[in-house]
């Protein structure tokens, strides 16, 4: 079965989108991932950014600011390794001193406990030098709501065997016996189990499910864990733009999906910020590479993926021409989850390079021979393989497939 994630990769269940392009090294990957945001200080250090394209304006600070959430308790839902949105964002709580736990699909359970007891490494370092800890592991399966929901065929499955308390109610129910009140809610989760059809070849069942697993799961859960947040509390989502442009290979219901979650988003701001004193926000992220967005459009050995051609054709046309990473993700959920977010609600912040905003792409072999003939500026800054010259990156044919750095499976 195919899955589909938050921003262009997925999960079947509900796991983390892996942050890993197949078509830069994992030493560009590490360099890149150390970004850090300019002036904003999170815990007892704010050490510099290490490249310029993230510095914003020269000079500035933000002496007054400190992120501290000692004391705060976060939920990351859909969780099961250690490249996912989901966890670069409960990274960057965890540095801004907040306890995470999470919630995990529960066929993929012991695997990630395994990992986590054997250590994620580098993944797992905060700036201090010590390593981020994870307090306490949830099964969570979010198609079900209550037990009520769980079908025979599901409690019999042999990947969910021994496992109980894995609906939202009753996971929601586990987390406020062990902790009482939670202050953050994570919810980076999706699947689209038809999700390489095109929508006209969508049957009701695959668009409905994909509707339930990527839009409906964060309703059900604001319902339940809303209940056990403190006032002033933030949930926040992941999407894509394909809900609101036409991303062709982005199937199965899943534009529609993200679509029903932004709206929601809306409305869940308004009823769960007079009701919780809560906010709801999502973050729509640009395409990242996991293992979930590969199985979208998967090339034969030695070919490219369709979520490689995906971060090329961002990379060419952003505004920003750089790759995008999981710690940029994590960076603006951060900011929103915190007292810096505190008036911010009901809200979609794109968090793509600025993908969002264009309206033609220069990479377009429409335009190649009229790009060929402009020289000097602006256009020597405007052409398309900037951003790959400036990362040391193989531009149009001479892009080939990496080898995929092989992990244990990750769900999205």
């Amino acid at each position: 079965m195919a899955l589909a994630a938050s921003a262009a990769s997925g999960a079947m269940g509900f796991l983390p989108t892996s942050p890993v392009s197949s078509s830069f090294s994992s030493a560009h990957r590490s360099s890149i991932s150390q970004r850090e945001a300019p002036g904003v200080v999170v815990g007892k250090e704010a050490p510099r950014p290490l490249r310029s394209a993230r510095q914003g304006v020269a000079g500035a600070s933000m002496k007054g600011y400190e992120i501290d959430m000692t004391g705060k308790v976060a939920f990351i839902a859909g969780v099961a390794d250690s490249t996912g949105y989901g966890w670069a964002i409960a990274k960057q709580l965890a540095e801004a001193g907040a306890t995470i736990i999470v919630g995990t699909w529960p066929p993929v359970l012991s695997l990630f406990e395994r990992g986590l007891k054997k250590g994620f490494g580098e993944d797992s370092k905060l700036k201090d030098g010590s390593m981020m800890k994870v307090e306490k592991v949830y099964p969570l399966d979010a198609m079900f709501s209550t037990p009520e929901e769980i079908p025979e065929e599901t409690k019999s499955n042999k990947r969910y065997a021994g496992i109980t308390g894995y609906d939202i109610r009753s996971c929601a129910e586990a987390v406020a016996k062990d902790y009482g009140k939670i202050d953050i809610l994570v919810h980076s989760l999706a699947n689209g189990p038809e999700v390489t059809k095109p929508l006209l070849e969508t049957s009701r069942a695959g668009y409905l499910a994909a509707s339930s697993a990527s839009a409906y799961s964060l309703v059900s859960m604001t319902k339940h864990f809303g209940e056990i947040m403190n006032p002033g509390g933030s949930i926040l989502s992941l999407t894509f733009i394909a809900s609101e442009r036409v991303v062709p290979g982005y199937g199965g219901g899943m534009s529609s999906a993200k679509a029903q979650l932004e709206s929601d988003t809306k409305v869940l701001a308004w009823e769960a910020g007079r009701k919780w004193g809560i906010r709801v926000n999502t973050i729509s992220a640009g395409p990242l590479a996991s293992r979930a967005a590969v199985a979208i459009k998967k090339g034969g050995p030695g070919e490219r993926n369709f979520i490689d051609y995906c971060i090329d054709y961002n990379i060419a046309n952003t505004p920003l021409p750089d790759p995008l990473n999981a710690d940029d993700v994590g960076r603006a959920a951060l900011a929103l989850c915190s007292e810096l977010g505190g008036a911010i609600t009901g809200t979609c912040q794109y968090v793509d390079n600025g993908m969002h905003a264009m309206g033609l792409a220069v990479d377009s072999s429409c335009f190649a021979e009229y790009l060929d003939k402009q020289q000097g500026e602006p256009w020597d800054n405007w052409k398309p393989e900037v951003g790959f010259e400036r990362n040391g990156l193989p531009y149009g044919p001479k892009a080939k497939a990496a080898p995929v750095e092989e992990k244990e499976p990750a769900l999205k």
